[in-house]
């Protein structure tokens, strides 16, 4: 099920940097919940494995099935969705898993997406978008229009541009230290430019859905660009130092405003 991936260069330089002794595995299946022998797999791997542990009362009473394995004994790992690199700091050390969908993606793109799992990892960062929020999801869910499944979208995709800010300002620092990596940054952000400059046209007539937008939107944070309303106002120092608070905040005026 997993192989460690050795890692060289500027990969095994932004380790040192950032989490040092963590381990990337290469996966033979994607995944996002492993099952008891596959953790017995992992401790072969690691000295500890301690699932998280999210509090039943953070959670409203109508919450996905999905989210609700958050806060059960399952070891999940990514949620559906997160993309093709995972990492989780419920081992010692931390462990970044390169899973099998991963195939076909660019050489570079595939070691920059390794290279954010290790910051967001070594940054202390919230693994799990429920870990995020902590006590204010309810708050939060019940501030968004469209249900429960609504809000489970909204609220991954805001923990996803906390995660940017943060991380963000670390690769704006790479041109000299890490170029290969930089550069692959840089050439994933303006990819998403074009994607972006139309999402607010999309969002007026109805082309695309408010957390659908709200997805593309927040996962750009972590690049260079403008971008637009209303998840500009995630793109702020003001999100960066308040976090889940400033996001319920948000949330309420985004949605009274409809």
């Amino acid at each position: 099920m997993f192989s460690e991936r050795a890692l060289d260069g500027e990969l095994a330089a932004v380790r040192d940097a950032y989490a040092p002794g963590a381990v990337v595995l290469d996966c033979e299946r994607d995944f996002e919940t492993l099952s008891p022998e596959h953790r017995e797999d992992l401790l072969l791997l690691v000295d500890d494995l301690t699932p998280h542990e999210y509090d039943d009362a953070w959670l409203p009473e109508d919450s996905p099935e999905l989210l609700r394995q958050l806060a059960s004994t399952d070891f999940v790992v990514g949620m559906p969705g997160d993309g093709a690199v995972a990492w989780t700091t419920q081992t010692d050390p931390p462990l970044v898993f390169v899973k099998a969908r991963i195939e076909g993606t660019p050489a570079d793109f595939a070691d920059f997406l390794v290279a954010e799992a290790l910051v967001e990892a070594g940054l202390g960062l919230p693994e799990q978008f429920l870990g995020f929020f902590e006590a204010e999801y309810p708050e939060f869910a019940a501030a968004v229009d469209g249900g429960p499944a609504a809000a489970y979208q909204l609220g991954a995709a805001v923990a996803t541009a906390f995660r940017g800010l943060h991380t963000r300002a670390e690769f704006e620092t790479w041109d000299a230290d890490f170029p290969r990596l930089y550069d692959a940054w840089i050439d994933a952000g303006e990819r998403v430019e074009p994607r972006l400059d139309g999402l607010a046209g999309e969002l007026a007539h109805g082309e695309t859905s408010f957390s659908d937008a709200a997805e593309l939107a927040c996962s750009a944070v972590k690049h260079e660009g403008d971008v637009p309303a209303p998840f500009a106002a995630l793109d702020s120092p003001a999100f960066r130092r308040h976090g889940a608070t400033y996001a319920v905040t948000w949330a309420q005026k985004v949605f009274d405003a409809e």
